[in-house]
């Protein structure tokens, strides 16, 4: 799963490329920098590799979020419609903006439940974001169709699935905007960092100049730039954006990798009596970046999970995670911020000291999702497969 894992001498040529100017700022120093602009490359490789037409790079995939929302006009007193299960940067953006997030059911694909987003939907609903978790995307039509039926923005939280695509489409490009991480332990890391991307150019312009200040970038002296609105400093280096370069080249080697992997996993499982796996929309557009399957009851997942840890192989049960699901979230459920909520973002957030989601949690508590690696040789695959079998069937 994590680009780190194939580190190597194509990362330290883009990398020393920028130590040898020594301009590690993405803006300005045009003369020092001898031509050297990591950041626009990686840009147009991503834009290139994901048949868009405009990529802004970021600090990371929290700062991407906070500034596409703020891109997309959304914050105070607007609503956005999130999943339960998801990492808490989802949330975090969209307090960074002062809206409000309106939590909702994931179904088996383990993102949104169409059916739960339609009945959130309120007169101050704005948009959607569904977040496609694990590499492999939400049911993107039915979304498409809500939002149209309810004139909403579709804001993709694409963060953990870099290069995984629906209907030939590559996720974060089907919304009105979408956002990636480029994080240490992402499909390829820039070790940090994150990119919007749109085919909306007043949308890129926006974001544009968000990350830097307000910037409009349309000088060749950045101290006398002109700021139509208030940004943050939101900016990739020349040094992360260097690495991201090289790693987006092997992108394609990645996900061939983690998609053979993956399929010889998920064949040995299959023989396994009550094993059923997540449901995947356009299963030709999985990333592989993880197996997800369910078992029958709770406590047997939970004992699953167990085992496999105890094998030595990697297993994620969200159901009991901190970062995750919702039912761990009890800095989220209490409101505890350093810095206070609006009123009338305090009051909606009431609402989650004691709401439940009983059709999430049916799902996500019989959940165990475990990483494909890179690194692994063919016999390791196998034997992995082999303890994967093995660990399954004990709770069972």
């Amino acid at each position: 799963m994590p680009g780190y894992e194939l580190f190597g001498a194509e990362e330290r040529k883009e990398v020393n490329d920028v130590l040898e100017t020594g301009i590690m700022m993405r803006y300005g120093f045009d003369g020092p920098r001898k031509g050297i602009w990591k950041a626009k490359e990686l840009e147009q490789a991503i834009c290139d590799k994901l048949n868009v037409q405009y990529t802004q790079l970021a600090s990371s995939g929290t700062a991407a979020l906070t500034t596409a929302m703020a891109a997309l006009g959304l914050g105070a007193g607007d609503e956005i419609i999130m999943p339960t299960f998801t990492f808490v940067a989802s949330f975090e953006s969209v307090f960074s903006v002062g809206a409000t997030p309106v939590l909702v059911d994931v179904d088996d694909t383990l993102t949104l439940d169409p059916k739960a987003v339609e009945a959130a939907i309120t007169p101050r609903t704005r948009a959607v974001m569904p977040v496609h978790m694990c590499g492999a995307m939400a049911d993107l039509d039915a979304l498409q169709a809500i939002c149209k039926k309810h004139n909403l923005l579709l804001l993709e939280d694409a963060c953990q699935s870099f290069g995984a695509t629906y209907k030939g489409k590559a996720l974060g490009s089907i919304g009105d905007a979408g956002t990636f991480s480029f994080d240490f332990v992402k499909t390829i890391t820039c070790a940090e960092g994150g990119a919007i991307i749109t085919n909306n150019k007043d949308v890129y312009i926006k974001c544009d100049g968000y990350t830097d200040h307000g910037h409009d970038h349309l000088g060749v002296d950045r101290g006398a730039d002109l700021h139509p609105f208030i940004g943050y400093n939101y900016r990739i280096s020349e040094l992360h954006a260097a690495v991201g370069l090289a790693q987006v080249r092997k992108l394609d080697t990645f996900l061939a990798m983690q998609r053979k992997t993956k399929k010889i996993f998920k064949e040995a499982l299959a023989t396994v009596p009550g094993v059923t796996f997540r449901r995947l929309p356009d299963e030709a557009g999985d990333s592989a970046t993880f197996l997800s399957f369910f078992l029958p009851e709770a406590e047997q997942a939970r004992k699953a999970a167990a085992a496999m840890k105890a094998a030595g192989l990697p297993a994620f049960y969200y159901y009991d995670n901190n970062w995750h699901y919702i039912r761990q979230w009890d800095h989220f459920r209490n409101g505890d911020v350093l810095t206070p909520f609006a009123p009338g973002l305090k009051q909606a957030m009431e609402i989650y000291k004691t709401k439940q989601f009983p059709a999430s949690d049916a799902i996500i508590s019989r959940n165990i999702s475990t990483p494909i690696n890179l690194s692994w040789s063919d016999t390791e695959v196998q034997e992995r497969a082999e303890k994967l079998v093995k660990a399954v069937k004990s709770a069972l």
